[in-house]
């Protein structure tokens, strides 16, 4: 069976490109890609939520990252790669960074989290993006390489900054317009 979100694969390892598609095959729509130029393709015709391996010859993933995000494709992006996150990725425009091997639970947990962001403002995904960057960077960073980054402590701030305006946000909110808000998201999340 298959429905729910568009899913794609994007890994130039078809074997596991098709194991992580099987993975999610039950209870989404997913297309596999064996290349970034195969993966542009798919794109045009609509996808909610991307795997894409990081070091694909040809067209790598940052590359096609890059690719699709100056073409506006509105989707989630979870970097899957072997390469252990390094200060490079604050830059870059991904959602989610997963370091192979990658488990079934994992894949689908993250699957499920990348859809339900898809549903938030454009502040709170930037916020969640943020948040993903820093905490992979933090399980492979030292504090004394962290702090001594100047990159990696603008991301801090900028993760604060946001979360500052989202809780002053929510404290706007009257109580009812609050649980109005989270019932429409929790229906939203629901249903898909």
């Amino acid at each position: 069976m298959s429905g729910g979100s568009t899913i794609l694969i994007v890994d130039d390892e078809p074997d596991l490109a098709d194991l992580y598609a099987v993975w999610l095959r039950d209870e989404h729509t997913v297309r596999t890609a064996y290349g970034g130029a195969d993966a542009l393709e798919v794109f045009e015709k609509g996808v909610d939520v991307a795997f894409i391996d990081r070091l694909m010859p040809r067209m790598s993933g940052t590359e096609l990252l890059s690719e699709i995000r100056e073409s506006g494709y509105d989707c989630r992006v979870a970097i899957v790669t072997a390469v252990e996150p390094d200060f490079d990725i604050i830059e870059m425009g991904f959602d989610e960074y997963l370091v192979k091997p990658v488990k079934r639970e994992k894949l689908n947990a993250v699957t499920d989290s990348l859809i339900a962001r898809s549903t938030y403002s454009e502040q709170l995904q930037e916020f969640f993006a943020l948040a993903s960057k820093r905490a992979a960077l933090q399980a492979k960073k030292t504090p004394t390489q962290l702090d001594s980054n100047d990159d990696y402590v603008e991301l801090v701030e900028e993760l604060e900054r946001l979360r500052a305006d989202i809780e002053q946000t929510v404290e706007q909110l009257c109580p009812r317009d609050f649980d109005i808000e989270l019932r429409r998201l929790e229906s939203t999340i629901a249903h898909e």
